[in-house]
């Protein structure tokens, strides 16, 4: 599924100059808290607590007069802390870490809200997805893998977050593939699949980048494809879905958002706050360590991006009768 990456670095570059005016973290908006709850809707080690726990260490060290700390919430495949977030005042004390999620918890009518329940304040960065395997089943290829899911219909254990963006990842697979998976469901995000294809109580998940390079030696994981539109240097033995043949990227896009009716002003101090470690070549190579890519779009493009975004999704969920479509 292409996720409007071509739009989005087209706009990063389009838009840089308009978003060098935006505030500065030393122009400190009134805002009534010395630190912000940054709500992860995921629990502690999945890969969005991760590369937003980068964020908030990178804001610590900076000159921001107002901190951020980064509160899990997970459930609800991201729907809880959603809905903890959509709740509370839009005084620019309580952030939302976001990805895909949101739209498709609005899909499976896990929150009655999409992105446009809140205020965008940044796009920061971009993770592909990976087509990943416990070490114990006996297919070693993509190829191999599809056809395993072929010969068994809806009978493969997969690891997924239900109604989350990882189970739409398997679903958009299968609607390429012609494959259909037993969905087996995880909370917690990314470490408890992992944990689930370390210990054999699931043959396949998506995992993360980390995972990918640090357990693969030991043959305790294996990497079928990346869905993205070149290979990661990280892993540049792992090919792409494309290269595969099946015409399909997936990533997660991550931001910040804050309540909905937040301040203007609050709004653009804290996409001036974000934008900073984004500017910094030590903070961009340790998210690129952990397969990240950081991408920086401002308050107006990442709106933009989000309708776009949304809408593909909206088209994929109506064509394979998904959730509230069906």
């Amino acid at each position: 599924m292409k996720l409007n990456l071509t739009y989005l670095r087209a706009t990063a570059v389009a838009f840089a100059a308009t978003f060098a005016v935006a505030a500065s973290p030393v122009q400190a908006a009134d805002l009534p808290c010395s630190t912000a709850k940054l709500i992860v809707p995921w629990g502690p080690g999945g890969g969005t607590a991760v590369i937003f726990g980068i964020f908030e260490k990178a804001i610590e060290a900076s000159d921001a007069p107002v901190k951020i700390k980064v509160v899990t919430i997970p459930g609800q495949g991201g729907g809880a802390g959603a809905k903890e977030a959509h709740a509370a005042k839009p005084d620019g004390c309580t952030l939302f870490a976001i990805h895909q999620h949101l739209v498709v918890n609005y899909i499976n009518g896990v929150t009655d809200f999409s992105w446009d329940g809140f205020e965008p304040v940044a796009m920061l960065t971009d993770t592909p997805e990976i087509i990943g395997a416990g070490g114990h089943v006996e297919y070693d290829s993509l190829e191999d893998m599809l056809a395993a899911a072929k010969a068994n219909p809806g009978g493969i254990p997969t690891g997924v977050s239900m109604g989350a963006t990882s189970h739409f990842l398997w679903i958009m697979l299968g609607s390429k593939t012609g494959t259909d998976y037993q969905y087996v469901p995880f909370q917690g995000g990314t470490a408890g699949r992992i944990t689930g294809l370390l210990n054999g109580s699931i043959d396949l998940g998506g995992i993360n980048m980390a995972a990918a390079r640090t357990q693969r030696d030991d043959g305790a994981l294996k990497a079928f494809a990346i869905a993205a539109d070149e290979r990661s240097d990280l892993i540049p033995d792992v090919p792409t879905l494309k290269e595969l043949g099946v015409d399909m990227t997936y990533s997660l896009t991550r931001g910040i958002m804050l309540p909905k009716g937040t301040p203007q002003e609050f709004v653009d101090y804290w996409a001036g706050v974000f934008k900073g470690p984004t500017e910094d070549a030590d903070f961009v190579a340790e998210q690129a360590a952990k397969g990240t890519e950081v991408l920086y779009l401002g308050p107006e493009e990442y709106a933009a991006w989000w309708k776009d975004t949304e809408g593909e999704f909206l088209d994929a969920a109506k064509e394979l009768k998904v959730g509230r479509f069906q």
